[in-house]
C-alpha cells in the first residue's frame, strides 16, 4: 500500500510539473523553498524562546508540571515563525508566477494578473505540504517504521480533497480561491487519527525531563528546552500546514497574529511570576543525596554530603529550603562518579564525619609493576571492604586488556581477550552482589605497545603519572546522620532519585 501510494503521488507530481511546463518546475521549487523557510523560521523562533527562558523562569523547566505551557511557550512562538517562513515563500512564488504570465497569459489584463498570480501561488504552497509527508512517507516505507500509516494519512486525506474540490484539469482554466470545505476535509481524518498519538508523545518528552540529565552541569540548562521547542515546531509545520495557507487568504491575519503573542505573553508571564509552580508533589524533580568520601590522592579523605539533580536547572531554591550549609555551584571542582560526573550541584562543608570510619575505605595497590618489559603487566589488589556494588574505570588508552578474579578463591571473573569496548577512552566495570559476594579481586592490567614505549623519557615519565590508570567508586547502602537530617528536608516537590 505505502509503495503503491508513493508511486501515484510522483505520478501526479509529475504530470502537474508537465502541465505547467518549466514555470511548474520553477513553482515546485520555490513551494519546497517556502517549506524550508517555514521550519527554519518556527525552529529559530522556539529556539530563542528555549535560550531565554532559563534565565527568566524560576526553573529550566517551568512546564513539567503543566504541559500545557507548552501551548503558549513554545506552540505559539513556533507558530509565528511558521506563518511568517510561508508567507515569505508565498510572497517569492507570487512574484514569480506574476511575472511569468507577463509571457504566458499576456490576453489577461495587467491589473488582474497580480490576482490570478496570488490564486496560483495560494494553490502551489496547498500542494507544498504534500511533499513533507511524501518524504516521511518514503523514509518510513525504506525504514519500516511502524508509524508510517501516520504519514500515509496525512499525505492521502489532503490530496484527495485538493484533488476532489480544487484541481483544475486544464492549465487554461483560470485558478479560483480554496474553499473552506477543503480544509476541514483535509484535516478531519489525520487529526482525529494522530491528535492523541501527538499529545502523548509530547507528555512522554516533558515527563522524561525530570530524569534527562546525566552528569549534572555538564550540558546547558536550556537543552531540555531547546529539545522540546523543535519538537513543537515540527508538529506545527507538518499538522498545521494546510491551515497556515488559509491563514494567508484570509481577513483574520492579524487577529491571528495578536491571539499568538497574547497566548505567549500571558504564559510567559505565569511562568516568570511562579504563579504556576514548575513542580509539584505529584510532578516532582528528581534529586540524589549523596554522603560522598572522596580518597583520591594521598592525603586525607574529603567527606561531604552532595546534592544534584537530574533534572535541568540550578538548586538555589531547594538549597535555601534545606539549609544545612549547602553551597550550590561550579567552584568546588568536578566530583568523578566513573560512571557520570557532577560539575554542578550543593555541598556540605568538608566536615561530614559522622556515618563512615577510615577502615571501611577501600584501597587499590598495586602488587607487581614490570611496565619497563616489552610486554609490560601490572597486577593490582582492590578491596571494595563493606560495598557489594561498585564501579571499577580501566583507562584503555594505557591498557590493552585485563584479566579481573576473585582474591580469595581465585575464580576468574573476566578473561583476557575478547572486545572489551571503551567510552572515551574507559573501560567500566560494573559489580553488583549479594550478602556472600566477595570483596577482595586481583586485577592483572596488560600495557598497550604505545604505552610503554613513552616510558623511556623522564618528562614522558612525568606527563603519564599525571594521567589516571584506575577509578573506583564505591556504594554502601548505609544513610549516614548528615544526609538523613538533609532528605528529612527536602522540599516536598522533590524525590529521590
Amino acid at each position: 500500500l505505502y509503495t503503491s501510494v508513493i508511486a501515484q503521488s510522483l505520478l501526479l507530481w509529475a504530470a502537474s510539473i508537465y502541465k505547467a511546463g518549466f514555470p511548474g518546475i520553477v513553482a515546485v521549487a520555490l513551494s519546497f523553498l517556502s517549506v524550508l523557510l517555514t521550519w527554519l523560521c518556527s525552529i529559530s523562533f522556539t529556539s530563542a524562546v528555549a535560550i531565554v527562558l532559563p534565565w527568566l523562569s524560576i526553573s529550566a523547566v517551568p512546564f513539567v508540571s503543566h504541559p500545557v505551557l507548552i501551548v503558549g511557550l513554545f506552540g505559539a512562538p513556533a507558530f509565528l515563525g511558521a506563518l511568517i517562513g510561508q508567507h515569505v515563500g508565498l510572497l517569492a512564488l507570487e512574484s514569480y508566477l506574476c511575472r511569468s504570465f507577463s509571457g504566458r497569459k499576456r490576453q489577461l489584463p495587467s491589473a488582474l494578473r497580480g490576482a490570478v498570480a496570488k490564486l496560483d501561488a495560494e494553490r502551489w504552497i496547498f500542494k507544498a505540504g504534500f511533499l513533507q509527508w511524501l518524504i516521511l512517507l518514503v523514509i518510513g516505507t525504506v525504514y519500516r517504521v511502524g508509524a508510517t500509516y501516520i504519514a500515509l494519512t496525512w499525505l492521502v486525506s489532503p490530496a484527495f480533497a485538493y484533488g476532489l474540490l480544487e484541481a483544475t484539469l486544464s492549465p487554461e482554466r483560470l485558478p479560483k480561491p480554496l474553499k473552506i470545505v477543503t480544509l476541514i476535509v483535509s484535516l478531519s481524518a489525520p487529526f482525529l487519527l494522530s491528535a492523541g498519538v501527538f499529545i502523548r508523545l509530547t507528555g512522554a518528552l516533558v515527563g522524561s525531563l525530570v530524569r534527562s540529565v546525566w552528569s549534572p552541569g555538564t550540558t546547558p540548562d536550556w537543552m531540555a528546552n531547546l529539545a522540546v521547542g523543535v519538537f513543537i515546531s515540527i508538529l506545527v509545520c507538518l499538522t498545521l500546514w494546510h491551515l497556515l495557507c488559509y491563514v494567508h487568504i484570509s481577513d483574520a491575519k492579524t487577529v491571528v497574529v495578536l491571539s499568538a503573542v497574547a497566548l505567549f505573553a500571558t504564559s510567559l508571564a505565569a511562568v516568570i511570576s511562579g504563579v504556576v509552580p514548575p513542580f509539584s508533589e505529584d510532578t516532582s524533580r528528581a534529586v540524589n543525596v549523596v554522603h560522598v568520601v572522596d580518597a583520591t590522592g594521598a592525603g586525607r579523605p574529603a567527606s561531604y554530603v552532595a546534592v544534584f539533580s537530574g533534572t535541568p536547572g540550578n538548586l538555589d531554591a531547594e538549597s535555601r529550603h534545606i539549609g544545612e550549609g549547602l553551597v550550590c555551584g561550579r567552584d568546588d571542582g568536578e566530583v568523578d562518579f566513573v560512571t557520570f560526573s557532577m560539575r554542578y550541584g550543593c555541598r556540605t562543608g568538608k566536615n561530614a564525619e559522622a556515618g563512615w570510619a577510615r577502615s571501611e575505605i577501600p584501597t587499590i595497590r598495586v602488587e607487581e609493576d614490570h611496565r619497563r618489559r616489552e610486554a609490560g603487566v601490572t597486577r593490582v589488589s582492590v578491596d571494595t571492604r563493606v560495598s557489594t556494588r561498585w564501579f571499577l574505570g580501566i583507562n584503555f588508552a594505557l591498557v590493552e586488556d585485563f584479566r579481573l578474579e576473585d582474591g580469595e578463591s581465585g575464580e576468574e571473573l573476566i578473561p583476557t581477550g575478547g572486545d572489551k569496548s571503551s567510552v572515551d577512552g574507559w573501560h567500566i566495570i560494573q559489580f553488583s552482589g549479594g550478602k556472600r559476594s566477595p570483596t577482595t579481586f586481583k586485577l592483572t592490567l596488560i600495557w598497550s605497545s604505545e604505552a610503554g614505549g613513552r616510558r623511556n623519557g623522564e618528562e614522558d615519565k612525568k606527563n603519564d603519572e599525571l594521567l589516571l590508570l584506575l577509578r573506583l567508586r564505591t556504594d554502601v547502602p548505609r544513610l549516614s546522620p548528615p544526609a538523613k537530617d538533609i532528605i528529612s528536608k527536602l522540599p516536598v516537590w522533590c524525590s529521590l532519585f
